[in-house]
């Protein structure tokens, strides 16, 4: 079974500003509960093809595994997927105007798509909810970051 988690927030903050931050990787710890680290493996600015190494906690585990960029439209959308690791797994992140705000916002959205195996795959439901808890936690992190 797959784990398919779409969360969004709505941040008073243009979409440049939001996805400026958001988009990148070395902010991640700072609005991610569960990112520990993260290490660029090829050189910055990110483009398509960079690829950066994250160290997570989740669910009581260590998690290592590498991510690279295979989609990205600068203050739109950014698609990464795991080139290594527990499981594979796809992370996109989409940011757009927000016309129900008062002055500029961003609709932010946080994809989370995958396919467990093995013992995680049994567990994949009780997976999805504990990454839909946790992503709904890093967004308002996030909105609490950027909106101060």
């Amino acid at each position: 079974m797959d784990v398919d988690v779409e969360v969004r927030t709505r941040i008073a903050r243009p979409p440049q500003e939001v996805a400026a931050y958001a988009g990148d990787p070395g902010n991640a710890p700072q609005w991610y509960a569960n990112i520990r680290s993260v290490e660029w493996r090829t050189p910055p600015p990110l483009a398509v093809g960079s690829r950066m190494d994250f160290v997570a906690a989740f669910l009581g585990r260590r998690l290592a595994y590498t991510y690279e960029v295979v989609k990205l439209v600068p203050d739109e959308r950014l698609v990464m997927r795991t080139a290594d690791g527990p499981f594979p797994m796809e992370t996109t992140y989409t940011w757009a105007a927000d016309s129900t705000s008062a002055g500029e916002g961003t609709l932010m959205t946080l994809a989370n798509r995958g396919r467990p195996s093995g013992f995680a795959g049994v567990a994949a439901p009780a997976m999805a909810l504990a990454v839909r808890r946790a992503t709904t936690k890093d967004l308002a992190r996030l909105k609490a970051l950027l909106e101060r």
